[in-house]
Parts: C-alpha cells; structure tokens; sequence
C-alpha cells in the first residue's frame, strides 16, 4: 500500500476500490510494523489532544508567551453565542476552534502538529465544526484523519511544510489541503474529488508568506488559521459539487515547492519582512530597531 505521489495513491484507491483514509491507514501498519488497531489508538490519542486544545481555550482563555494573542477564541465563541455570526454555524465554529488551538499552541499547551504548531489549528478547526454541526462520529473523525495525513505525508515527501523553505503557503496552506480532502471523505466524496479539493486550497493560497512578528508562532499566524479553515471548506464544497481541477495534486505541489523556494528570505519566518515589520507591529514586539 506504499506511495511515493498521488497519482499512485489514487491509482492504489482505484484498484483497491479503497478509500485514500484506508489506503493511509493500511501503509501505516505496514511501515510503522503495528496492527490496525495501534494504529488507530495512536490517532485516536491525537484526536483527543486535537479535541482538548481546541475547547480548552475558549472555557479558560490564556495570554500567549509573547504577549500577542489571547482571549480571541472565546470572543469568537461569546459572538456566535449571542446569534452575530454572519459566516453560519460550521465556518463560525471552525473559525472559533482554529483561532482557540493557536492560544493553546503560543501558551505553551500540548497540540498535534498537522502539519506544523503554527498552522495547528486548520485540521482540528473544520473537523470539530463539521462533528458538531453534521454529527459525525469520532470514528468518522479517525479515519478522515488518516486521509489528512496522506495529504501531509505527500507534502513531507514531495515539497515541504516548513514555512522557513516555503512561506506560509507551506503551513497553513498545506493543513488547509490535508483539511480539505478529509472533509471530502466525510461527505462521501471520491478519491479524485479529495485529490481536486487538495489542489483548490493550494492554488489559493499560492505565494502565501510567512512573517511572524517577533518571530514569534502568535501573529498573524492565528489569523491566517482561520483564514485557512475558511478555504478548506470552501474546496471541499467546490470539489463535492463536481468542479474538477485542470492541475492534479503532484502538479500543484511541484508549483507550490517552487513559488516558496523563490519568496525572499525576508519573506519566510525570519520576521524580517512583511506583518513582522510594519510599525505597529514592531512596537508592539519590540524587536525592530
């Protein structure tokens, strides 16, 4: 069940009439030398931190280490309670958990990495959105977990997820992508439909930088998260209704890889260009001279 880029994946999804979660799934006891069902504890031990990092914030909310963020969850949530959202129930809710496991991760909380800390919010985010508002299961959650990190490994394999080789089009962009496709699963979507859904995040999100003030993982990272979880949905809609995509996956993960290997390197997490030097924000950190 191995796959070295998703044209093999979906070749793999198609002869084995097999979902990309199971595909995921199955590779993972082969290489990792486990049975299927420690596999499925050690992700289901990463849904609960998932779980844990995303409502803790929003009962108890905590200022970051750096100083930047905080209480912004709960906010979000105090908004939405109070019948104000404009975005409607899954992206207000998905916005609200994205925006609460930033604080977690900047606090020092324990969060999964999917792909990075710095865009941690974006799986989680429209994965507890989509439970709460369409009722799916946590074994529902599992698996499309194991299709998220398909998505991710290939990003690991292939290109990159680190924002200092390829802006935040690599983080948030590539957690969007992983986001996305499971939640095409979820629906029922094919292989090929969360592959498209795959591709529409990263067009989107194409030349995204990363430019943390006070090279910090606070600002405007836990923006940018919800911005993220907002495009997952958006191409999971897309790619559900049938929109089909001109560009496959390899293709637009060779064209995202490139675009951030050429940002400038004041442009990926040296906190030497973009947001990170604009004024406010220097005052703010106290680091620009």
């Amino acid at each position: 069940m191995d796959f070295k880029n998703a044209k093999e994946l979906l070749e793999l999804c198609q002869k084995q009439n097999l979902p990309i979660s199971e595909i995921m799934l199955q590779r993972e006891m082969t290489e990792g030398e486990m049975p299927r069902e420690e596999a499925q504890s050690r992700m289901a031990r990463a849904l609960a931190i998932m779980k844990d990092s995303a409502h803790t914030p929003i009962k108890t909310p905590v200022r970051s280490m750096g100083g930047l963020i905080g209480g912004e969850a709960g906010k979000l949530a105090s908004h939405q309670a109070a019948g104000h959202g404009i975005c409607g129930d899954v992206l207000e809710k998905a916005i609200t958990y994205a925006v609460a496991v930033l604080e977690t991760n900047a606090s020092m909380g324990l969060i999964v990495a999917a792909p990075t800390a710095g865009s941690a919010g974006v799986v989680p985010g429209l994965f507890l959105a989509l439970q709460e508002c369409h009722s799916f299961s946590d074994e529902d959650l599992l698996k499309a977990l194991f299709n998220a990190g398909a998505i991710g490994y290939l990003a690991m394999r292939n290109a990159t997820v680190a924002g200092a080789v390829g802006g935040c089009q690599a983080e948030v962009g590539i957690a969007s992508a992983m986001a996305a496709s499971a939640a095409v699963e979820l629906f029922g979507g094919s292989p090929k439909q969360c592959l498209d859904a795959a591709t529409i995040v990263l067009m989107n999100m194409l030349g995204l930088v990363c430019d943390p003030v006070g090279g910090l993982v606070e600002y405007p990272c836990q923006n940018r998260n919800a911005a993220g979880v907002a495009n997952a949905l958006i191409a999971a809609e897309m790619a559900l209704a049938g929109l089909t995509q001109l560009i496959p996956f390899d293709e637009m993960l060779e064209t995202m890889y490139t675009v951030g290997k050429r940002l400038p390197a004041e442009l990926r997490e040296t906190a030497m260009g973009g947001c990170a030097t604009a004024p406010s924000a220097c005052a703010a950190c106290h680091m620009c001279s």
